[in-house]
């Protein structure tokens, strides 16, 4: 199929063009039998009703493309339970409905804690309803309307969504439809992923892009935003109508770690097409994570939303194990504080070096002059008739030699030497 916009040959399934997103087809252009399906009565089960003899209905829930959802109780086991009740044109599609009874069997064997449960499938008056795990709480895309979760929650979040993925992918389950409005947050913040599989099951193994059947789309197709709200988390390989395996569910899980971070969808776009044609040009808006953002986690975004399924992260578990790393890999912002502190630390101790240095430098150049000494004064009194040694002359009366005097080394005595005419006489005194 030629695209009318680009003239790039399409494989005749796709309904979007894989090079510029451009509508394939019209409104007009879809099958009967999808039309009839979505344009079924719908049929308000009322409370009280009692289905297959031991499913007692509450109450209703809400809508979704697979039909109703209730509230009700298991009479015979004593919980509260979904009921997902399909829609009539679904159930009366033999081929469709023996496809999705053999997926309901499969998906009934996942039992991880981050999976919402299937306990059945049944029939009642020729109606066919699916027996679920009721989680409470909302959604996270309800939460998110409320802005976006601090770094540390939404880690928490999407550890525990990766490793409900990772469960499924054990066992060869894809989901094809994550995004935050399959995604429960029980009151007690555990995660819960709702309809796993059943895009598969409702739509069959078909490679074509088919936004319109998705299960979680309501009935009321003409509602702005419902189709957005699935082609916004398609992975580049689905928009193109190609084959999908695990990968699309790692890009998808990449959309929903960005929504969680930035409270903003990673790709956007005021129609389907421009929707998809950011997802196979375009590229988030990174500036718009928290600054806190982990460098290992911005590292990880980018590997889930690689368009190339062969560049892409290949396994859930390695991000679920990127997650668990962060609290050992800073943020960029942590990384620049560190790095900051400890400039500062070593601009600090080399001020300090340098100061240290300038003043050893001072005091050698002036050196601090010690304490005027204490004047001792002394009188050497010599006894009549006796004369210092070295006054014989008269120059020295006022002045006599070193010869007539000496002072001790500890400078407590003084040595003075006398004479007479006739013989000499050493004497000492204390000063």
């Amino acid at each position: 199929m030629k695209c009318p916009k680009c003239h790039t040959d399409n494989p005749d399934t796709s309904r979007f063009c894989g090079n510029c997103a451009t509508s394939l087809t019209s409104v007009k252009a879809i099958p009967p039998s999808l039309t009839e399906t979505l344009e079924s009565p719908v049929r308000i089960v009322a409370p009280g009703s009692v289905y297959a003899g031991r499913y007692e209905i509450l109450g209703r829930i809400g809508t979704g493309g697979m039909g109703e959802v209730y509230r009700a109780v298991d009479k015979n086991l004593g919980r509260h339970v979904a009921i997902k009740i399909l829609p009539a044109a679904f159930a009366e599609d033999k081929e469709r409905m023996a496809r999705f009874e053999r997926e309901a069997r499969l998906l009934a064997v996942l039992n991880h804690t981050n999976i919402a449960a299937i306990y059945g499938l049944e029939a009642f008056e020729g109606r066919r309803f699916l027996v679920l795990e009721l989680v409470e709480g909302e959604t996270l895309q309800a939460r998110l309307n409320r802005g976006p979760l601090p770094v540390e929650e939404a880690l928490g979040t999407c550890r525990e969504l990766a490793e409900g993925l990772e469960a499924a992918h054990e066992k060869g389950i894809i989901h094809r439809d994550l995004k935050p409005g399959n995604i429960m947050i029980a009151p007690e913040g555990k995660v819960k992923i709702l309809d796993f599989g059943l895009a598969k099951a409702y739509g069959g193994e078909s490679t074509a892009v088919d936004i319109e059947k998705s299960p979680t789309i309501t009935a009321q197709m003409t509602e702005p935003g419902v189709i957005l709200g699935t082609a916004a988390y398609m992975s580049p390989e689905q928009a193109r109508g190609r084959a999908v395996d695990r990968r699309s569910d790692i890009w998808a899980f990449g959309c929903v770690l960005y929504d969680c971070l930035t409270g903003n969808r990673a790709f956007h776009g005021e129609t389907v097409s421009d929707t998809l044609a950011h997802i196979l040009k375009g590229e988030p808006d990174w500036s718009k994570l928290p600054v806190d953002t982990p460098t290992l986690i911005k590292v990880l975004l980018r590997r889930c939303l690689e368009k190339d399924p062969k560049k892409r992260l290949h396994d859930i578990a390695d991000a679920r194990l990127e997650i668990e790393a962060p609290a050992a890999y800073p943020s960029e912002a942590e990384t620049a504080l560190r790095r900051f502190s400890l400039v500062w630390l070593i601009a600090c101790a080399a001020v300090m070096l340098l100061a240290g240095l300038l003043i050893d430098r001072l005091l050698i150049l002036h050196p601090q002059s010690a304490p005027p000494p204490s004047v001792v004064t002394a009188t050497i009194k010599v006894e009549p008739g006796l004369r210092l040694e070295g006054l014989n002359r008269a120059f020295e009366m006022l002045h006599p030699s070193r010869i007539a005097m000496a002072i001790s080394h500890d400078a407590k005595f003084l040595v003075y030497s006398a004479t007479s005419r006739s013989q000499r006489r050493p004497g000492r005194n204390s000063p």
